[in-house]
């Protein structure tokens, strides 16, 4: 399915994934990102998806004001954050989808087409 007709200019749409790299709207990434509607940015962690803290995810919380669903690409392989990691994200209005990167790829392309307030962090495939 092709989305691209759908998406408004300047809308910043997951091109493509492989290889450990993104393409985002022309631009390419290598490391953890964070994509909105509006812009796409590096996500200062390391690119180990196991060592997650809770400090990781700091910059995540000022997007729960302007966002109402929140990706969370663990990279090629499922993974699931810890359940203490989880509830205490959660006590801090932070909730994700977790899924692999490549779903969650392609889940924002259809939630931002559509128009959802939608983030997704991700780690590269």
């Amino acid at each position: 399915m092709d989305v691209t007709p759908l998406v408004r200019e300047g809308q910043q749409i997951v091109q493509s994934y492989a290889g450990g790299q993104f393409q985002i709207s022309g631009q390419f990434f290598d490391a953890p990102i964070i994509v909105t509607p509006e812009e796409t940015n590096p996500w200062d962690i390391k690119n180990d998806f196991s060592s997650l803290s809770e400090k990781d995810f700091d910059t995540l919380l000022n997007y729960t004001a302007e966002y109402d669903v929140f990706l969370l690409g663990c990279g090629s392989d499922m993974a699931f954050l810890p359940k203490d990691l989880k509830n205490t994200l959660r006590s801090k209005g932070l909730s994700f989808d977790v899924m692999d990167t490549g779903a969650a790829c392609r889940t924002y392309n259809v939630l931002m087409a559509e128009g959802r307030r939608v983030v997704a962090a991700m780690f590269p495939a």
